[in-house]
């Protein structure tokens, strides 16, 4: 691949790469990597970046690795591993034979940090964090030197090596690069390289008592591996000095660190830290949550792999830090599940309509594409007999201007079927709660149509009460009352009460029972549905509302901002 190839998904990034291959060259030498550090799920924050890095190999014939920069043992298991590997699994992305840990370079680590003491690069600080913390220094303000600072490279590195060794208490000793305390950039101002842990590790046991801060490992990690484009978010182009000076001082391979503006999502947050805080104190289920933003949670609610390629494709990538509407990544669930999910009937709050001049005991059978968008997806039958259920949404006994649905009197549509007239109403003595709606129905309009040409305004949804089952759906909306949670005094305090509606009496059609947890279908006026994968069990599916119907980003598009 020359570089005249390489003109697929033009962003800044992409003309950084390019402008570095000169005509002829392969591009199989682009080397990206997705580096989480696991100690939470994956959200849909991520899946940007999963996207562009992988998406990056992909383009220029290079590959992706997939690295755990697992720096951190106190925080990191072995289950947010295996979680993050399925997301990106089920994204589509494959990394091959290069999967990785930064744990697997703590040998090296330590040997770089030897090479840096060596050359008078770094040095023990007998302080505590806390207390380095405050000689650091403002932004207006030097920092102070440590009164250790001078010490001998030989002291250094027996301190280093006991430290190691687990002879000092946890906490009480670091070790810290020795570079400018006066610098206008603080994390230049002497960062710390290591800090004593003594915790056992998900992926190295009790091997080590040092641990290597983020700052130092996640460099020359990228070194080991050959990465040549380290892309990141804007929070680390502060760091990304340190990220140099690291690599320079030690003379090794030396990757080129990019940065990007990270993904804010409106109605949501996006902190592993608040989506922890939200799982441990019990304001969702846990992390897969259909409400969280996480893409075990999506995934779980019925989002696509595609549906969420095609989010980031639109987004874009930019350094410029903006919030994007969370409308647009609905549209993009719509426009992938319309041409997928299969329709059905299925009424949520069940009224009872019996058809008074409908034959006793017949049943017949309705026929209706499995889905108008995809003809070669096939057909299905509706059962249709004398008792059916509808929507109590689609009933008013004193319907206001511009109601279209059925109330006494009226006539509507079934959605293929038959016209029906509501012709009475049957209520409980003492409650005066609906019991049934009696109505009649035109045996010559079935399909829908009049042969005497007459026009009807409404059209329903139903089902055969003989023909379907009772089942639970679970009705999603915003977890946050407001778009910017983040932006709140305290961002719990503007969750939404109203994020989950369970139902329990909900009608489906009955070919529905043995629905396979994941299978998303389109009830029909309703929205998109998938069948829960947790809480479904056979013969028992749950459905989870997956998206409405209505589209606001096509308002949201007409904005002038949008066009």
């Amino acid at each position: 691949m020359t570089t005249g190839e390489n003109n697929k998904g033009s962003d800044f990034i992409r003309d950084i790469i390019n402008a570095k291959l000169q005509p002829g060259d392969s591009a199989g030498n682009v080397i990206t990597r997705f580096p989480p550090e696991p100690n939470g799920y994956l959200h849909i924050g991520h899946a940007k970046s999963i996207c562009l890095n992988f998406g990056i190999a992909e383009q220029y014939g290079g590959r992706c690795h997939l690295r755990f920069d697992d720096t951190n043992p106190t925080k990191e298991e072995d289950e947010y591993v295996q979680s993050i590997k399925d997301d990106v699994k089920w994204l589509g992305w494959d990394w091959g034979n290069h999967l990785y840990f930064a744990s697997d370079y703590f040998d090296k680590l330590y040997e770089y940090a030897l090479e840096l003491i060596k050359k008078g690069k770094a040095y023990v600080d007998d302080r505590t964090q806390d207390e380095i913390r405050l000689d650091r220094g403002t932004l207006t303000e030097v920092g102070k030197e440590s009164p250790y600072r001078n010490r001998s490279v030989e002291e250094n590195l027996q301190l280093f090596e006991e430290m190691r060794a687990g002879i000092f208490d946890e906490g009480s000793r670091v070790l810290r690069a020795k570079i400018d305390m006066g610098s206008g950039n603080l994390n230049l101002r002497d960062p710390i390289l290591y800090r004593i842990l003594k915790a056992s590790h998900h992926h190295t046991g009790d091997k080590w008592q040092i641990y290597p801060m983020y700052d130092f490992a996640h460099g020359q990690s990228d070194s080991i591996e050959g990465i040549t484009h380290s892309i990141c978010t804007m929070e680390f182009e502060d760091h990304r000095p340190l990220y140099d000076w690291i690599l320079d001082v030690l003379e090794i391979h030396h990757p080129q660190q990019i940065e990007f503006a990270r993904l804010n999502l409106s109605h949501t947050v996006l902190s592993k830290r608040k989506l922890l805080q939200l799982v441990e104190e019990g304001h969702v289920s846990g992390w897969d949550d259909p409400r969280m933003p996480t893409l075990s949670g999506l995934r779980r609610r019925g989002y696509t792999p595609n549906s969420i390629k095609q989010f980031c494709e639109r987004i874009g990538v930019a350094k410029r830090q903006n919030t994007v509407e969370i409308a647009l990544l609905k549209h993009c669930l719509r426009e992938d599940l319309k041409k997928q999910a299969e329709r059905a009937l299925a009424v949520l709050r069940p009224i009872k309509v019996i058809i008074d001049n409908y034959p006793e005991g017949q049943t017949e059978d309705l026929e209706a594409l499995n889905n108008p968008e995809s003809p070669d997806m096939g057909k299905h039958t509706i059962p249709f007999s004398k008792e059916l259920y509808i929507d109590s949404d689609d009933f008013r006994d004193d319907p206001p201007k511009n109601y279209y649905r059925l109330s006494p009197g009226r006539e509507v549509r079934l959605r293929y079927g038959y016209f029906i007239t509501c012709t009475s109403v049957e209520r409980d003595e003492n409650t005066g709660e609906i019991i049934a709606l009696h109505c009649t129905y035109d045996p010559e309009t079935r399909g829908g149509q009049a042969p005497d040409g007459r026009k009807v305004r409404g059209t329903i949804h139903w089902v055969s009460a003989a023909h379907s089952m009772q089942t639970e759906v679970r009705l999603y909306d915003h977890l946050f009352t407001v778009e910017k949670p983040d932006e709140a005094e305290d961002y719990r305090l503007v969750l939404n009460p109203q994020s989950l509606e369970t139902l329990v009496s909900c009608q489906i059609e009955s070919r529905l029972i043995n629905a396979a947890p994941g299978n998303q279908y389109q009830f029909e006026r309703l929205g998109y549905f998938c069948v829960d994968s947790l809480d479904s069990r056979p013969g028992a599916p749950v459905f989870n509302r997956t998206v409405t119907l209505r589209d606001t980003w096509a308002k949201v598009e007409s904005r002038p901002e949008h066009r």
